[in-house]
């Protein structure tokens, strides 16, 4: 069994985080370790929430882990607790890295043109280190405007995604994904991979704007990596994963303001899996 270790905060409540990638990654049939950057009572979108830091716990881990030759097939790093844990997620990259292991990087910092409580501009700096040693980073648009180092925009075109991604190649970034971008009442995201080559995806514009659709497209976009799908393959399901998830959420209507209802979709996630592997 394939296994991944994802490293970031569990919020109690509020359906983001480790409560998305464990179930998610589980479901795809991945053993799934867990890192927790922080414990929130809830995440950081209803006011508050508390917010405990664990990055003086995170070093005793990782030495216990050395000690029992632990070996991940892939490492999805999302929300982190403080800056201070930059540092310590890149020596979890360079101690545990293989050669098959898969690094993908989610930067949760910021959304819909501002940074969620507890970051700023130096966070975002510090993070953008980080992100030359990820195969993979996922960042929203707003984030990928603040590690580019580029103004925020309403209205923008495929040219200033393009642009930002020139920037982030240029800073050390291996293969980009750009998500929740926005166009022709269509959303989806952009990638530039290593190779040059380049691709797209969009469906159908839900207009849902709900906390934790980020995390949901980065689980499974890793876990499709891990289970052997190409980056377009894992993509293209993640974005579908997510748009069915955000259609089937909308339809109940006694659906919860602050997250998806992705518990409702996992038979969608495993039986396009299943049907993949029959191919």
């Amino acid at each position: 069994m394939k296994r991944i270790l994802s490293i970031q905060d569990i919020s109690c409540i509020g359906k983001c985080s480790q409560t998305i990638a464990l179930p998610v990654l589980s479901a795809m049939g991945i053993e799934t370790s867990i890192i927790p950057t922080a414990v929130l009572s809830a995440h950081t979108m209803f006011p508050g929430f508390t917010f405990r830091d664990l990055t003086d716990d995170i070093p005793d881990i990782i030495n216990h882990w050395l000690s029992l030759d632990i070996n991940f097939d892939g490492i999805l790093t999302g929300y982190l607790g403080s800056a201070r844990q930059i540092d310590m997620i890149s020596h979890i990259y360079e101690k545990f890295r293989q050669d098959n292991t898969i690094i993908i990087l989610d930067p949760v910092f910021a959304d819909k043109g501002r940074m969620y409580t507890g970051f700023d501009i130096d966070y975002a700096n510090k993070l953008g280190s980080l992100c030359s040693k990820a195969d993979y980073i996922v960042p929203n648009i707003t984030e990928a405007c603040y590690l580019a180092g580029v103004p925020y925009k309403e209205e923008y075109d495929i040219d200033f995604i393009e642009k930002i991604m020139d920037i982030l190649v240029d800073k050390g970034a291996k293969n980009v994904i750009v998500t929740s971008i926005q166009t022709n009442n269509k959303n989806g995201i952009v990638c530039r991979l290593q190779n040059e080559d380049s691709f797209s995806v969009f469906r159908d514009n839900i207009d849902a704007p709900f906390h934790g659709t980020g995390d949901l497209f980065a689980s499974t976009f890793a876990g499709g990596l891990i289970n052997g799908m190409t980056a377009y393959e894992a993509a293209t399901l993640a974005v579908d994963y997510v748009n069915e998830t955000l259609k089937a959420t909308m339809e109940d209507n006694k659906h919860n303001w602050y997250g998806v209802n992705f518990e409702t979709t996992i038979p969608y996630l495993t039986d396009r899996i299943r049907k993949k592997n029959e191919n």
